[in-house]
This record gives C-alpha cells, structure tokens and sequence, in this order.
C-alpha cells in the first residue's frame, strides 16, 4: 500500500534543515551526523528533502498508530546520498485527522 495521495505528501523544510541536518540540535544532532556520512548537508537539505519525498511517493507504507491525530505510516527506503553511498532509512508520516494527505514527521536509520 502507498501513502494515502501520495503525490501531495508534504515536508516541512524546517524539519530537514533545523533537525535533520542539524549539527546543534539535541535530537537531530544524532541523524545530523548518519545524513552527513551519506553526504547531505545543510547547504544541500533540499536534497534530502527531496530523496524523503520520492522515497514517500514509490514506497509501500506500513500503517502505523492510529490516534485522535490522525493516522501514523512508516515508509522505509534505500536512498542513495550525494557522496553515492545508500543507506536504509525509515521515514515516517502522519496523515492528521480531516487530511486526506500525509505530512512528513521523521526519519532515522533503518
């Protein structure tokens, strides 16, 4: 199964470059350094962006908690990076309660 309208699947560009990629981030600090290794950066967050959204678009997703939010799924993928090194990721995505559509939550090694 895909995400529900997978093609209208959203990231929060905030999310990749103060998070993600995000060497001083308490949390993201950690998945700063996995996403580093594989070549994405802050200057190229866009990038990473972009590799979460097709990973979301071509993917089957797995359905996850359902809560009064709205519905969990998880998406799991083998992105290449920019230094052509590939690793699994698992992203995962909230289609909130009244959407029709999923917006991206978070990713980290597979």
């Amino acid at each position: 199964m895909r995400l529900p309208n997978c093609k209208r699947a959203v990231v929060d560009d905030a999310k990749v470059r103060y998070y993600l990629l995000s060497s001083s981030h308490p949390l993201g600090r950690l998945k700063a350094a996995f996403f580093g290794a594989l070549g994405f950066s802050q200057d190229n967050w866009h990038d990473l962006r972009d590799r979460l959204l097709g990973m979301a678009r071509v993917n089957d997703a797995s359905r996850g908690q359902a809560s009064d939010f709205g519905q969990e799924f998880e998406v799991r993928g083998t992105p290449q990076g920019p230094l052509g090194r590939s690793a699994e990721i698992v992203t995962v995505w909230m289609v909130p309660t009244g959407w029709d559509f999923a917006h991206f939550v978070t990713a980290f090694p597979g």
